[in-house]
């Protein structure tokens, strides 16, 4: 007997992104600390390995200099672009020493485009990447140390987001707990794919979780996750990498 998909079978695989039919997708969200390690050393290859190793299509990083003093005049993002050999997308948030200090994304897909929007914080200005490419948008940020500026930011990502009808993607260091306010405004519009009860900072003794990755559920997208993990890397940076794989399931 012939089995027939249903014309709402149809019509859903119609909406899903190809890719995402057939594999999830691997994300990762990692604050490297510009590269400097719990032993105090800066090294771009070590904080390259362990993206290497978790293989993602796409990565949020955070804390990352450019062409500082501090950082001998070396563009962090590029050093990790070249080393892992994926395209990347930096945003300055703040000048910095002769440079800037920031925030970026690596990809294995060159992003169709791309914006950087400034965010609210009082002890340092924040920033916030949204990247299109084929099959969804992603969004990379680092927020403030403050309640009320991560609040405040909140009205901010959400207005950006709108009438984007790809699936949309958002990871970074939130600086907020599972259970705070912010986090409960955000839950609002997002869904949360990464297990909070598995903390990620600081790397060497963790005991709180303020680093995220979520997905947008606003507009009609579904996901499901296919894998999630805290990376058990405890020196080169002083946060531990996150990682989820998610399917996109399709309106």
């Amino acid at each position: 007997m012939k089995h027939h998909l249903s014309l709402l079978s149809l019509l859903l695989i119609m909406f899903i992104p190809a890719s995402a039919q057939k594999a999830g997708v691997n994300i990762l969200s990692y604050n490297v600390h510009n590269c400097i390690g719990m032993d105090k050393e800066q090294d771009y290859q070590r904080i390259a390995n362990v993206i290497q190793q978790a293989d993602p299509d796409i990565v949020a990083l955070q804390e990352l200099d450019s062409v500082t003093e501090r950082n001998k005049g070396i563009y962090a993002l590029g050093e990790l672009k070249k080393l892992t050999g994926m395209h990347g997308v930096y945003a300055s948030a703040i000048p910095f020493q002769g440079g800037s200090y920031g925030i970026g994304i690596l990809s294995k897909e060159a992003p169709i485009k791309h914006e950087v929007i400034s965010m609210p914080g009082r002890e340092e200005k924040r920033a916030l990447i949204i990247a299109e490419f084929k099959d969804y948008v992603f969004c990379a940020t680092h927020q403030s140390l403050t309640a009320e500026d991560q609040l405040l930011s909140i009205p901010l990502i959400q207005e950006a987001l709108k009438g984007i009808h790809k699936p949309i993607f958002l990871a970074g260091d939130m600086n907020s707990k599972p259970q705070s306010k912010p986090q409960e405004m955000l839950a609002g519009q997002f869904v949360t794919l990464n297990d909070t009860a598995v903390h990620t900072f600081p790397a060497d003794v963790p005991n709180r979780c303020i680093d995220y990755i979520y997905a947008y559920s606003q507009n009609g997208y579904q996901f499901d996750v296919q894998q999630q993990k805290v990376i058990e890397e405890a020196v080169a940076s002083d946060h531990r990498p996150v990682q989820v794989v998610v399917q996109i399931k399709g309106k």
